[in-house]
């Protein structure tokens, strides 16, 4: 079956972001049973750590793929380079400054070390939140807050290897036909360009109220809806709630704040 690629590019956020969750409280969560071999939509995120507008599409919209299930028909990819330019020397600045590249090199060795996305994301969301909140001091308690090891991710950094998977974003970033330019790229609402993008025989029924939301011109997922509580979810595929305790344990900390 051939892929059906859809990318987004969280780079130099020049438009409003928008996405579909939960209405009410009262809203049904259960997903529809996905048949395995369906394809998923590969999701592919350019951004930068620093990207004021990348945090808020992490933090506030990205984050909806993962509690109201939408990972059950789509595969996420974070590439965490962003507008960074590399050198003849092999050295890289970042659009941010050092900051930006420390962080930028750190995800990238948490992406290296946790290679599941259901493992990885979690800390992004944890430090991208920071972030978001002008916190940049706290980021590295991601590590506690989520009972993570920091010590793969820390020799990964300090070493030359989180150097070359920067170098590695870097070509891949760089090769994209057509390049780059803006963010974000021919996407507006990330929940529901992926619902329309799948072509399985059967959606989650987030998407089917989403779309169904988008069809209607409600602007649900806006921030003012971001009030509502998000709610756990049951995935496609009858995973259990706490299939991948990192993500519960993100669902338990937005539930509670």
């Amino acid at each position: 079956m051939e892929a059906r690629i859809f990318f987004i590019f969280i780079i130099i956020c020049l438009f409003s972001l928008n996405s579909c969750s939960s209405s009410s409280s009262s809203d049904s969560i259960e997903i529809v049973p996905l048949k395995e071999e369906v394809e998923k939509v590969q999701v592919t995120v350019y951004y930068e750590s620093l990207c004021p507008y990348c945090e808020n599409f992490i933090v506030n919209y990205l984050i909806d793929v993962f509690t109201e299930g939408i990972d059950a028909i789509a595969d996420v990819k974070l590439f965490p380079y962003g507008n960074a330019k590399v050198h003849s020397n092999g050295n890289i600045t970042c659009q941010h400054g050092e900051n930006e590249c420390l962080l930028n090199t750190v995800e990238a060795c948490a992406i290296n070390t946790w290679p599941d996305v259901h493992d990885h994301f979690p800390f992004i969301f944890c430090v991208e939140r920071y972030l978001y909140h002008d916190k940049f001091d706290m980021w590295e308690s991601c590590f506690e807050e989520l009972s993570l090891d920091p010590k793969p991710v820390k020799d990964c950094y300090n070493s030359e290897y989180g150097n070359q998977l920067e170098l590695q974003y870097a070509a891949e970033t760089n090769a994209l036909q057509p390049p780059k330019k803006y963010v974000p790229w021919d996407y507006v609402y990330i929940i529901t360009n992926i619902c329309r993008a799948y072509k399985g025989p059967t959606l989650p029924k987030a998407c089917l109220r989403c779309l169904a939301s988008s069809a209607s011109n409600i602007g649900i997922g806006t921030p003012e809806d971001k009030a509502i509580p998000l709610h756990p979810v049951t995935y496609a595929d009858n995973r259990p709630a706490n299939a991948y305790p990192l993500l519960s344990k993100i669902r338990s900390f937005l539930m509670s704040n």
